[in-house]
């Protein structure tokens, strides 16, 4: 092959150059970048060629059959298909019989009564039976007892049909069938005080003897004096008070009021062996029909102040036995309690001194019973019950 000579005048290298050689491989790529794009163009000419080739037969239509035409296969498959029952879909629910569950609950429905029997307040009685009173002066009763429920929240009942009460260490359940705890309440701090044979004496003569007291929590004793008035008493601070150290020392009590000394003996320590301060207050107003001292304890710094009686003393044991105390010596003594059921209306306040009447105790008035619903069902048909109340423990 021979290089043109309008190439040689052009100024192309020699033939056996490298410029050469990659000068003459130009046009080879050239042609073969031009069959690569026309070859789609072929392979489409040559497979319409074929297509045309075939009997019109074969051919299928694009456009839809019509309604009575025969369905294809891949049709008939979706008919059959869409023709039976959908599946549900499957869940953790599903596991269980629910037409079991219904029937089951169908035979334990609750027929039963749907009422709560709630028995009404009864007074907060003493230990002399009468009904206690809070330092405002009003009446105190005890909470209203509610009847228990079962673990499905149904009202509970005994063999007789009775319907079974709450107790302090049994509360029941809740409508939701929870159990209900009773809630742990830290008690609080009490200070303890026993008086056994005291002596009150006032300027060192004797106003009262052989008092016998078991005060279960201090706050204020009451001391009267004639001339003097009422001294509130306490071994913790309160507003007026003023602190005189060392009163309470050991067995006894020392306090002096406006020139006065004022002392309480007792067989048994007071508040320990260590001296600790009094706080008094007096309360020149309050009078009282007597000629001799008092002594009370209560849980108010204002009247009506509180003036229990003093319990039974014991006899004493010895060849000799003392005389008898004058009668006003003597302090007024604690009634003895009512039987169950029974308490002691509240009858005129008497004071120290008074002549108090006779206070017979009598059965506790029934009150009406309220019901509270539990739970409505319609087959059952609430129940009301009647019930005597119970006295307080």
């Amino acid at each position: 092959m021979s290089i043109p000579k309008m190439w040689l005048a052009s100024g192309m290298p020699k033939r056996n150059s490298w410029h050469a050689r990659g000068a003459m491989a130009l046009p080879a790529v050239g042609v073969m970048l031009g069959w690569m794009a026309c070859a789609p163009h072929a392979l489409a000419q040559q497979a319409y060629n074929v297509a045309a080739a075939e009997p019109a037969a074969t051919v299928t239509p694009i456009t839809a059959a019509p309604p009575t035409a025969a369905a294809t296969p891949t049709t008939a498959a979706q008919a059959s298909a869409s023709a039976l029952p959908a599946k549900p879909a499957k869940s953790k629910k599903d596991k269980k019989n629910t037409s079991f569950q219904k029937d089951k609950k169908a035979k334990n429905v609750y027929t039963g009564p749907t009422t709560i029997v709630v028995l009404p307040p009864t007074p907060m009685l003493d230990g002399e039976g009468k009904q206690r009173v809070d330092p405002d002066g009003n009446l105190m009763f005890n909470p209203p007892v509610k009847q228990i429920r079962d673990k499905k929240g149904h009202p509970v009942f005994d063999t007789a049909g009775k319907p079974v009460f709450q107790t302090a260490t049994n509360l029941g359940y809740n409508e939701k069938g929870k159990k209900i705890v009773l809630a742990k309440v830290k008690p609080p701090k009490t200070t303890p005080v026993s008086i056994s044979s005291g002596i009150l004496t006032v300027d060192g003569w004797t106003g009262k003897a052989r008092l016998n007291y078991d005060i279960a929590d201090l706050k204020f004793m009451y001391i009267y004096a004639p001339g003097i008035g009422i001294s509130i008493v306490s071994q913790s601070a309160f507003p007026g008070a003023k602190a005189q150290a060392g009163a309470f020392n050991d067995k006894t009590l020392r306090i002096t009021v406006d020139g006065h000394p004022i002392e309480l003996a007792s067989e048994k320590p007071l508040l320990g062996k260590k001296p600790q301060a009094a706080w008094v207050v007096v309360d020149r107003d309050f009078q009282l029909p007597t000629k001799f001292p008092v002594f009370g304890y209560g849980t108010t710094t204002r009247p009506p102040y509180a003036w229990p009686g003093s319990k039974q003393n014991v006899a004493a044991k010895g060849p000799v036995q003392a005389p008898e105390l004058p009668v006003d010596l003597r302090p007024t003594l604690l009634l003895a309690p009512c039987p169950a059921g029974m308490m002691r209306r509240a009858g005129p306040t008497v004071l120290p001194g008074q002549k108090a009447p006779d206070q017979p105790c009598v059965p506790i008035q029934s009150a009406a019973v309220s019901t509270t619903t539990a739970k409505a069902t319609p087959s059952a048909e609430p129940t009301s019950f009647t019930a005597a109340v119970r006295p307080a423990q």
